[in-house]
C-alpha cells in the first residue's frame, strides 16, 4: 500500500492539479501533472476512476489498486523518472484500462511518466 504521506486527498489539489493542463495519456490511463516543486516536499499522488468508466465499484477499485501498487513499486525502485519535481500527480483511469493485467498498467503508468518528464 502507498504510505499516507504520498497520497493526494483533498478535492482542492486534485482540481488545482487538473487547472494546470499538463498531461499526458497512455494505455487508457491519463497522468496529470501539477505545479513544479520551489522547496523540497514530497510529491503527492491521486488515483481516479470515474463511475463512467464502469458502474461495479469492485472493477474501478480493481483497476485504481492496480495503478496504486504499480505506482508504489517504481517509487520503491526509485525509477520515477523526473516527475518528483511535481508538486501532485493524478492518475486517471480510462475503460481502455479496465481489462489490463498488472504488467501492462504499470508499463502505461511507465511510458506516462517518460512523456512528463
Amino acid at each position: 500500500m502507498l504510505p499516507k504521506q504520498y497520497r493526494l486527498k483533498k478535492r482542492t489539489a486534485f482540481k488545482a492539479t487538473y487547472r494546470v493542463k499538463h498531461s499526458s495519456h497512455s494505455g487508457g490511463i491519463t497522468l496529470f501533472a501539477g505545479i513544479e516543486k520551489k522547496e523540497e516536499t514530497e510529491t503527492k499522488v491521486g488515483f481516479v476512476v470515474s463511475k463512467k468508466v464502469h458502474k461495479r465499484a469492485v472493477k474501478r477499485n480493481r483497476l485504481k489498486r492496480l495503478m496504486r501498487e504499480s505506482y508504489r513499486q517504481l517509487l520503491k525502485e526509485n525509477n520515477l523518472f523526473d516527475t518528483q519535481k511535481y508538486l501532485s500527480l493524478v492518475f486517471v483511469g480510462s475503460e481502455k484500462a479496465l481489462g489490463k493485467n498488472f504488467a501492462e498498467i504499470k508499463s502505461a503508468i511507465i511510458k506516462n511518466m517518460e512523456k512528463i518528464s
